[in-house]
């Protein structure tokens, strides 16, 4: 049940995006893979994950002495666009505590666009409406305006974020 969860996040988010969800890429086979765990140092028993994730055992390190509980890995297109996420989830106390349909929403949100680390810091992109968790309208508009096939699929112009903010309607 927890998979069916957390892949009907994704798919949802996707959607969101104007995008469509395939089972796999046929360039890469999969360009999301998430791994759940308790400890960091489960990571570096994973065979050959080192080969997808340059430099893993100190990031372990890192990770572990920051007492971190996620991380996203990303790789990316020439021009720019995300072309893979592998997003690492540490399941300490906090998270197990957290609902499936929680976790696997906010996880969503945060692999389909590059975030600053500091954006989910002191607040969460998710919001409770009514009896269910959904994404923060704020957040559910950058994800949309983000994906606008108009838009560039990445710039580091400054004027890029007005365009968005014009698309979301701030």
């Amino acid at each position: 049940a927890t998979l069916a969860t957390v892949k009907g996040a994704i798919e949802a988010v996707v959607t969101l995006a104007g995008h469509r969800m395939a089972e796999t890429d046929p360039d890469q086979g999969a360009n999301l893979m998430v791994f759940f765990f308790r400890d960091w140092s489960e990571l570096l028993e994973v065979p050959d994950l080192d080969r997808l994730v340059e430099g893993l055992g100190p990031l372990v390190a890192r990770l572990e002495a920051e007492g971190a509980s996620q991380y996203r890995h990303f790789r990316f297109e020439d021009s720019g666009a995300i072309r893979a996420c592998i997003a690492f989830v540490r399941m300490d106390a906090a998270l197990s505590e957290l609902p499936a349909e929680v976790l696997a929403l906010g996880l969503a949100a945060q692999v389909v666009l590059l975030w600053s680390e500091r954006a989910f810091r002191d607040r969460s992109p998710l919001a409770q409406a009514a009896d269910h968790v959904i994404l923060r309208p704020d957040v559910a508009g950058v994800i949309r305006a983000a994906y606008d096939p108009v838009m560039p699929v990445m710039s580091r112009d400054r004027v890029h974020a007005l365009r968005l903010a014009a698309r979301i309607g701030v």
